[in-house]
Order: structure tokens, then C-alpha cells, then sequence
């Protein structure tokens, strides 16, 4: 299979596991190293991570335009504190990225291990979804963007998902599904811009290639599909199917680990 049609592949793969609750980091360290294939490089781990950006970007821009606005109107309002919540609860996810990076292209990429949190963070969020108060009226404050924030940073190790996490904890918060879906992709925005940030400072223009663009015009536009697919899945099913997934693909790894 050619690098192009690894690109989109790999776009979409990156795109779908980063915005449903399955974990993208698992999905892109597994396949390829089932699959044999080489690395790409970090210009398209950027490409990659910059089309879900794009993509996340897009679908939220009036949610964003409304949260900056007001976190610099001299009016109070409801969400005027939003953008500084979300900043914050990004904080640990950050600081987890930036001294656990060794950790995450190492120790963390154990097969064995991927296939350990796939199960069992499916089976928190099973516990979560279920139990869930699902309040309408719930609040994204102070205390709420800092637990939140806090067990984002697990999604140092692939299998957790951060979307299945801050879904997760957003849930045992009392949010509903719909909006605890919806604070999971407002908090990817920060998270996803300092990786792309993080990353850059090592590319350059000759890494571009068509591969490259193909790459991240499939992560965009798949990362706008994906986010719009689950806002309106989750309004009349539970996360049942995700879980069911995470669990099948958590021992499909096992057993080709013990074969392999």
C-alpha cells in the first residue's frame, strides 16, 4: 500500500478515534504496528493533529467566537468564565504531554497495555453512563473543569481515550451525554492546539508532500463527520456500542500479541 493511501487512512483513523470515545492513540499505535508499516514522521503526526484541529475548530466557531467574547465583555454573562475553565482543565493534560512524552513513545506503547485500559476505562464509562444523574441544569464551573482537567492528563497512556475520559468524568458529574460530549470537544480545542504547537517546532516545509495535505484533509473533514455523528448519537443512545468496541478490540490485541 502506497504513503498516500496510508495518509488517508490514517487521516480518518485519527480523526474518528480522536472525537468518539475509543481512543486515537491506541488505534494509531496499534495498526501500524500490526500492520508493518513505517512511520511517516512528525510532519505528518502535525498534519494529522492540525486537520483535527481544523476540523473541531469549524464545527464550534460560534461556540468559540461566543466564549472569547465574553470572557473579555465587560458584561457578565453565564458563560463568561467558560475560556478560563477551559484553559485550566487543560493545564494537567499539558504538563502530563510535556514530561511524560518519553513515557508515551515507550513503556506506554505496550500492546498488552493498550488492551488493559481499553477494557477497563470502557467499563468505567459503562458504569458512568449508566449511573449518570444526567442533569440538564448542570455547570461547567471552577471544580468541574479542574476534575475534568485532572484525569484528561491519563490520556498520556494510549487506550484511555481523552474523550472517553472527560466524557466519563463529565457524566459522574451529572451532565448529560449530549453535553458531556460537547465539553469533551470544546476541551480538545487547547489540547489539540499545544500539541500542534509542541510539535511544530521541529517541521519544516520541505516535510510537505501530498501525502502530507492528503492527510490532513482527510483528518479535517472526518473530525467535523465524527463530532457531528456523535452529538447526535449520544441524544438517543447510550455509549453501550463504544463500550462493546473498546472491549472486542481490547482482546483482538491480546490475542494477536500472544500469536504475533
Amino acid at each position: 500500500m502506497d504513503s498516500v493511501a496510508h495518509s488517508i487512512i490514517l487521516g480518518i483513523l485519527q480523526a474518528i478515534t480522536e472525537f468518539l470515545p475509543i481512543s486515537s492513540s491506541a488505534h494509531l499505535t496499534i495498526l501500524p504496528y500490526f500492520a508493518k508499516w513505517q512511520y511517516q514522521g512528525l510532519g505528518f503526526d502535525v498534519a494529522l493533529h492540525f486537520g483535527s484541529l481544523v476540523g473541531v475548530l469549524f464545527y464550534f466557531r460560534k461556540d468559540w467566537i461566543e466564549i472569547i467574547g465574553s470572557a473579555f465583555s465587560k458584561v457578565k454573562k453565564d458563560n463568561s468564565n467558560m475560556l478560563w475553565f477551559l484553559v485550566l482543565a487543560t493545564v494537567p493534560g499539558a504538563l502530563a504531554g510535556l514530561f511524560l512524552e518519553g513515557y508515551a513513545e515507550t513503556i506506554f506503547r505496550n500492546p498488552r497495555l493498550i488492551a488493559t485500559t481499553l477494557i477497563a476505562f470502557a467499563l468505567i464509562l459503562y458504569a458512568a453512563d449508566k449511573k449518570s444523574a444526567k442533569n440538564e441544569n448542570a455547570k461547567f464551573d471552577l471544580k468541574s473543569a479542574l476534575l475534568i482537567g485532572l484525569f484528561q492528563a491519563m490520556a498520556i497512556v494510549p487506550g484511555v481515550s481523552r474523550s472517553g475520559i472527560t466524557i466519563t468524568v463529565a457524566l459522574i458529574l451529572g451532565f448529560t451525554r449530549n453535553k458531556s460530549a460537547k465539553i469533551s470537544f470544546l476541551l480538545s480545542t487547547p489540547i489539540i492546539f499545544g500539541a500542534v504547537l509542541f510539535e511544530f517546532k521541529n517541521f519544516t516545509p520541505s516535510q510537505i508532500n501530498p501525502a502530507l495535505i492528503i492527510g490532513f484533509l482527510a483528518s479535517a473533514v472526518t473530525s467535523w463527520l465524527a463530532i457531528k455523528f456523535l452529538l447526535n448519537f449520544v441524544k438517543k443512545h447510550p455509549f453501550n456500542i463504544f463500550v462493546i468496541y473498546r472491549i472486542i478490540l481490547g482482546i483482538c490485541i491480546v490475542i494477536f500479541s500472544l500469536i504475533k
